[in-house]
Order: C-alpha cells, then sequence, then structure tokens
C-alpha cells in the first residue's frame, strides 16, 4: 500500500485531495500534517500531525522525521508557503514529491515574472506595473484609471484591491506594508477561467477547464475575490486551451507536474493568463475526481512511475456544463447546468401563473 504524506491536511484543498484518493481503485495510507492544530483535527488521513509553520527554521527537520517514523514514500504539499520550502529542500526529504523544477516553482510564485515571461513570449496580459512607491501608484491610476492591485505573492485573493480612488490604494498599501510587493495591473473582468494540468517530462498528461460562476462571500472581501469558488461549470474551448499551453510553455520549455493556470477574460473575451498555481491542484479538483477525472490518483500513479488511468481526451476530457456548487458547512453538489436552469423555468411558470 502506497504510503503518502499530505500537509496543510486540514485545510480544504488538500482535504480534496485526500477525497481523491479515496475515489481510487487501490487503497492509499495517508499520513496528514498541519500547522494549525485546528486544521489538523479536521485532517482525514490514517496519522496526524502536527508540524511547525513552513518558514519555521525547524519545519523541514520535524517533516524528515515524520517521513521516518512513517515510512512515507511520497510528499504532496497544497499550501503555497509549504511548496516554497519543499521544493527548495526536495533532496533532503528522501521521498517522491513530482514537483516542477524549483527555477519554474519560483518563477511561477512571483507573478510579476510570470507577467515578464509572458509579455515576452507575445501572450496577451493586463498591462502590469511593479509598485514600490506613490509616484508608480499615480502612474498606474494616471495608465490604468482603476487599477487591480495585488501582491506579487499570494494566493486566493489575499491582499488584492480593485479601486478608482488613489488615496483608497494608498492607504491599502501602507496597511498592508506594500510597497515593493505590490503590482498594479489593468482591471479586465469579474469573469475568470482555469485550466488545470498535470505533465510528464514535457509531455501534457491530461488538462481541464472550468469557468468560475462566483466566488462565496464575495461581499465579504474588498476585491470581490475571497479563493472560495462558489459554483463552477466544465466548459472546453480552444482558443483556451491554446493560450493556457501557451502559458505553460512560456514558463517552462520542459513542463514537468502540476500547472494550474488562472485566466481571466478581457473586454474583447479573450482569457488573459494572470497566475500559474504550480505544484498543487486548485481548491475545487475533488469536483473533477466526482465527475470521473481522478486527476489526485493520476498524478500519485506517475509519482510512482506506473502506467496512470486512461483518459478519453488529453484535453478536456469531461463534458461540458457539469455544474460544481460549494458552501461552508455543506457537501459540495455536483449536477448540470440544465438541473439548474430547470428551478428558474418553474419558478417563471409560477410567477406566469398568478399573473
Amino acid at each position: 500500500m502506497k504510503r503518502i504524506l499530505v500537509t496543510g491536511a486540514g485545510g480544504a484543498p488538500a482535504l480534496n485531495f485526500i477525497k481523491s484518493l479515496r475515489l481510487a481503485p487501490e487503497p492509499f495510507h495517508l499520513i496528514g500534517t498541519d500547522s494549525n492544530t485546528y486544521s489538523l483535527a479536521r485532517a482525514q488521513t490514517d496519522e496526524r500531525h502536527l508540524v511547525p509553520r513552513a518558514n519555521d527554521q525547524q519545519y523541514i527537520a520535524v517533516l524528515k522525521q515524520i517521513i521516518e517514523q512513517e515510512r512515507a514514500e511520497m510528499v504532496f504539499a497544497q499550501p503555497d508557503p509549504e511548496i516554497t520550502v519543499l521544493s527548495e529542500k526536495r533532496e533532503e526529504l528522501g521521498v517522491r514529491t513530482y514537483l516542477p523544477s524549483k527555477e519554474v516553482v519560483r518563477a511561477c510564485q512571483d507573478k510579476y515574472e510570470t507577467y515578464r515571461l509572458w509579455t515576452e513570449a507575445g501572450l496577451r496580459v493586463p498591462d502590469t506595473l511593479f509598485v514600490n512607491n506613490i509616484d508608480d501608484l499615480r502612474e498606474a491610476f494616471d495608465t490604468f484609471g482603476d487599477p487591480w492591485l495585488r501582491p506579487v505573492i499570494g494566493a486566493a485573493g489575499r491582499g488584492a484591491l480593485h479601486t478608482d480612488k488613489l488615496d483608497h490604494a494608498r492607504l491599502w498599501l501602507e496597511v498592508n506594508e506594500g510597497w515593493g510587493f505590490y503590482t498594479a495591473a489593468r482591471y479586465l473582468s469579474p469573469d475568470s477561467v482555469t485550466w488545470q494540468s498535470i505533465w510528464s517530462h514535457g509531455e501534457l498528461v491530461v488538462a481541464q477547464s472550468r469557468r468560475r460562476l462566483y466566488w462565496e462571500f464575495a461581499d465579504r472581501a474588498p476585491s470581490g475575490v475571497t479563493g472560495i469558488t462558489g459554483a463552477a461549470i466544465t466548459v472546453a474551448d480552444p482558443e483556451l486551451d491554446d493560450i493556457a499551453l501557451r502559458a505553460v510553455h512560456a514558463v517552462d520549455s520542459e513542463p514537468h507536474g502540476i500547472f494550474s493556470v488562472d485566466l481571466t477574460y478581457d473586454d474583447d473575451g479573450v482569457p488573459n493568463p494572470t497566475e500559474i498555481n504550480i505544484g498543487r491542484f486548485f481548491t475545487t479538483h475533488l469536483f473533477f475526481s466526482m465527475a470521473g477525472l481522478n486527476m489526485p490518483y493520476i498524478l500519485v500513479k506517475l509519482a510512482y512511475g506506473e502506467e496512470p488511468p486512461e483518459v478519453p481526451a488529453k484535453i478536456n476530457p469531461l463534458p461540458c456544463n457539469l455544474a460544481w456548487i460549494r458552501g461552508m458547512d455543506a457537501e459540495p453538489v455536483l449536477t448540470t447546468v440544465d438541473a439548474l436552469a430547470k428551478f428558474d423555468r418553474e419558478l417563471g411558470a409560477r410567477i406566469v401563473a398568478r399573473i
């Protein structure tokens, strides 16, 4: 039985990885670690261990001790801070990781660096400026009018702000100590799509795209982006596929591992790449697993040098218009766009009947 250590095991992304492996046709012994005691209590693994935060100098030493104690054969990390450290220290772990190269991980975790690489590759991306000081911020407002501000490093929309007021932006950067750590970009639209892919030594194994319908709790974040997808649907668009493939190859000529591309639509309806979540799956990847595309299982098989399950197509093997609906303290629901539209039709009929 394969023994896999999962970090951040109590968080939603890792829980979905764990649930996906429980759906696989073979059993796994899963070892969970987390730096938060309360999150660790939620981990659905066979073993659970508390570890220091990834930026603690004892993190790798403690993790290596757990790896040896539990005879782990592979480590899979979902939180970006842990991917950062594990990528750099991978040789010390003595286990499988199936991560992209160190250089690619560094580049993809730096949003300005990926912007630079995509610009050089001729990809259509939102114009972006680095904000070192108030003059840079003024230039952003003069150029974009209502820029999208976000930290160079980070995930889930943390610290982002969209505003047309210079004073608000200045205060936001001061409160978040953001000078020299933020970019300002041309705001595109609230419509976004994601393209999740697994690669093996330069060859695409499988990729699936989905379009986000809304952010859960969007009204509770200044930017309207919470990193918590409320509902999403499977989509297939050749233009999107081409752009995502070009975005991946612009950062890595021989991709290996997980490349999860975020794209936002501009006014012309063209998806612009905005970041690559490197070495990890999107939070809602259980959506695909429940629909029949178990990407975590494919990843594990590849990591062990085994033949992965066959897929009907390398790109978008799932049917379009499958819907995944989530909410706090509620089990997610896999349904279809047609089933959701039926609710609207029934309500419309009731209203017509009353007129």
